[in-house]
């Protein structure tokens, strides 16, 4: 496994790849770090080139027209239906995370999701703003859950132009 680092407008960010595709994409000191082994080889490769090519545009306040190549590892069932769901969340937009359980048991067929699944799935996500899980909030339009940290879900959230003074910031939690 390799490691390569990408310095963004919110600070150091670090990417991962198995030498071909992108595995992980997290900024440095969040909780998301925990996410992640640190016994990685540090290189230059062709994924992260394309991968900082995409941070540029993205945090030039633009969305990027194309997606690294990723790959995902240890992808349950119910984190591939979750990330396809984020995937489709458009760039300025946000959803709630009992939207995507709504949305799942449609799909399924059954009456109801849970939402606090939902979210341990977004959480779970290794590849933030590639996955839009920035873009997933509470249902109140609490801006809960971030493993990159709630000052840096603000500022994406603003950087693609959501008015993020209509959104409820906690005031305690794991991910302030």
């Amino acid at each position: 496994m390799y490691i390569n680092s990408y310095n963004s407008p919110l600070g150091i960010m670090y990417m991962s790849s198995d030498g071909i595709y992108l595995t992980g994409l997290w900024f440095k000191g969040t909780f998301d770090d925990k996410k992640h082994q640190n016994n990685y080889i540090k290189k230059d490769l062709l994924i992260f080139e394309e991968t900082k090519k995409w941070l540029d545009i993205y945090f030039s306040g633009q969305n990027p027209n194309f997606i690294p190549q990723y790959k995902i590892n240890n992808l349950t069932p119910f984190r591939e239906e979750v990330i396809k769901i984020m995937n489709k969340i458009p760039y300025g937009k946000v959803i709630t995370y009992n939207d995507i359980a709504k949305e799942i048991a449609k799909k399924r067929k059954i009456n109801k999701m849970s939402a606090q699944a939902v979210g341990g799935a977004v959480g779970w996500n290794p590849i933030c703003l590639i996955i839009p899980c920035h873009r997933v909030i509470g249902t109140n339009g609490s801006l809960t859950g971030y493993g990159g940290g709630i000052k840096n879900k603000i500022k994406l959230l603003e950087l693609e132009g959501n008015d993020t003074s209509k959104f409820i910031i906690p005031k305690k939690g794991p991910f302030l």
